[in-house]
């Protein structure tokens, strides 16, 4: 069993910033990337970032260069810093980690809302 507990979320105003966090327990091995995707309502899933296990990251296009994906592999948690917030980040954010012990699969968190007030 293989839990994902996300916290930070909340309200903020417009440029203004919020940190999520995302922590993994119970029975996950070999952990490989941690991340986010978001859910706006109305519109599809979409990739705020992930980072591996060596460190790299891929950031969604809209988010690039406000926000920042870090990861702590010593507690299995992942970390979004979210900068320069607008309108257009109001969303669910759910957390992914993939790994697995032979085969690679992917969990989700139940989601964290985020919204932003112009």
């Amino acid at each position: 069993q293989v839990q994902l507990v996300e916290s930070g979320g909340g309200l903020v105003q417009a440029g203004g910033s919020l940190r999520l966090s995302c922590a993994a327990s119970g029975s996950i091995f070999n952990i490989r990337a941690m991340g986010w995707y978001r859910q706006a309502p109305g519109k599809q899933r979409e990739l705020v970032a992930t980072i591996g296990s060596t460190g790299k990251i891929n950031y969604g296009d809209s988010v690039k260069g406000r926000f920042t994906n870090s990861r702590d592999n010593a507690k299995n948690t992942v970390y979004l810093q979210m900068n320069s917030l607008n309108s257009e980040d109001t969303a669910v954010y759910c957390c992914i980690v993939d790994g697995g012990r032979t085969a690679t699969f992917r969990y989700w968190g139940q989601g964290t809302q985020v919204t932003v007030s112009s």
